[in-house]
């Protein structure tokens, strides 16, 4: 297996630091809003690399974590009235169903920074021992000048950019310094530093040393993960804090997701075009929304567009009218399988390489529906088709609906009921032998752009 190391620039070989066991972290989002589609394309470019690393036999422990207590939920908090806690308890559940909806595998881990602040008030108390850390009238400080190494993850030691940044304290040691407690009196944490709340990269360091840590390796992580964005100044400072408190380099592997853009812009909310996959959600299935993003090389910026998300699920569609032909199907694993999952893992095993599996997926669909043109009878053709199928799921989230449920999406729970009854009525119908009125329901169903077909399993329905 090959990953693309972000600090390397180069594809590298993947070997973990314990036989068999992959510790990979992801940063989680800071829950104040609901989740974007830069959420959305993070969370499905590792939930891939979760996937190949599972499929690829390795025990793996995933922590993603969420950032709680932040200056934008703060804000949150004093606009709405509402409490810190029945803020970010909202949007961390509407975050969950969110990736659950893009068939998201279960994080092992999923800390809150609230959760674990005692271990980074020790962070700090030991970087104020070493006077790696000092006091400034607004918090506690990282002095990255005592780091050596600073620099080294994102081969870069400033961010001249932001303004934001450079003016935020202009006492400091350095101008790459970064904070790490700041003092509130009001809102936060009792530290023997001072009242107030981590800075955001101590959660990180912290949270990682806690859950996945192992101090006797050379790495705390094998592989951390986040968004181009992240890389610096975050993922710098995150490594720095470890390095100096623990004396151990943080990720033996880096890997970063490109930006989700929209008319040629980077998504930020400052910009005010950020999509909130939230409403794209009430017009396409979850799984159209991953299929489409894994379109696209994780590392590449993604150019979002519904033309483009619309000629996306037509090329799903594709596969699930090829799972309807061989619908309930038994499921079974042959040499011929195998191979299939094979190649589709050898696709993946080069650096995530969805572009090349989805290619592989569509030979597969065109040959498959071939084969049963010409032997539609062939049970195990139909066994060999419908369990080549079901892999999809293991290896890239995808394929794992009934087809015909599928083809439903977008219909409301009224309409859902009237089919239903309808469907029931054509039943008794047929049963009374009264063809004329069962093939008017036929008729009707139709007229609602609704087509039953009636399979051994009884009498199934989808949206034309």
């Amino acid at each position: 297996m090959k990953i693309y190391d972000t600090t390397k620039k180069v594809k590298v070989k993947f070997f973990p630091q314990e036989p068999n066991l992959a510790r990979v972290y992801i940063c989680g989002p800071t829950v104040y809003d609901d989740a974007h589609l830069g959420h959305a394309r993070s969370a499905i470019s590792f939930d891939i690399l979760h996937r190949v690393l599972k499929a690829n036999g390795y025990k793996v422990i995933v922590a993603k974590n969420f950032t709680d207590i932040d200056d934008k939920i703060i804000n949150k908090s004093s606009q709405t009235g509402k409490s810190l806690k029945d803020i970010t308890n909202y949007y961390i559940q509407r975050y969950q169903d969110d990736m659950s909806n893009l068939n998201i595998l279960q994080n092992t881990i999923e800390p809150k920074a609230t959760e674990n602040i005692d271990e980074m008030i020790a962070m700090i108390e030991n970087l104020l021992a070493k006077d790696v850390a000092y006091k400034l009238f607004d918090g506690i400080y990282f002095d990255t000048t005592k780091d050596k190494k600073y620099g080294n993850i994102s081969n870069q030691k400033s961010d001249e950019n932001s303004k934001a940044r450079i003016k935020n304290n202009l006492e400091k040691r350095d101008q790459k310094d970064f904070v790490v407690w700041k003092f509130d009196k009001e809102i936060g944490f009792q530290a023997p530093f001072g009242h107030g709340r981590p800075g955001w990269h101590i959660e990180c360091s912290a949270m990682i040393d806690k859950y996945l840590s192992n101090h006797s390796l050379p790495y705390a992580v094998d592989i951390h993960t986040g968004g181009v964005d992240l890389l610096f100044p975050h993922h710098e400072n995150e490594a720095t804090q470890t390095r100096v408190c623990f004396d151990q380099e943080l990720a033996k592997y880096w890997m970063h997701n490109g930006f989700v853009t929209i008319d040629g812009e980077k998504m930020s909310k400052s910009l005010g075009n950020s999509f909130f996959l939230k409403d794209v959600l009430k017009s396409y299935d979850g799984e159209v929304i991953r299929f489409y993003m894994i379109n696209t090389n994780y590392r590449s910026d993604f150019a979002f567009s519904e033309d483009d998300l619309i000629s996306s699920k037509k090329r799903l569609d594709k596969l699930y009218r090829l799972k309807k032909r061989v619908y309930q199907a038994k499921i079974s694993k042959d040499k011929l399988t195998e191979k299939f999952r094979q190649d589709i893992l050898n696709d993946l095993n080069d650096d995530l390489n969805t572009a090349k599996a989805l290619s592989t997926i569509d030979e597969f669909v065109a040959i498959s529906n071939d084969k049963l043109d010409k032997n539609p009878k062939d049970k195990n053709l139909k066994t060999q088709t419908m369990s080549c199928i079901e892999l999809l799921y293991d290896l890239l989230g995808i394929a794992n609906q009934d087809p015909y449920s599928y083809f439903q999406f977008g219909i409301d729970t009224y309409t859902k009921t009237k089919i239903k009854q309808l469907i029931e009525k054509r039943d008794q119908y047929k049963k009374e032998k009264d063809f004329y009125n069962a093939d008017k329901i036929r008729d009707e169903l139709n007229s609602m752009n609704i087509t039953i077909s009636d399979t051994p399993a009884g009498v199934v329905w989808e949206k034309i």
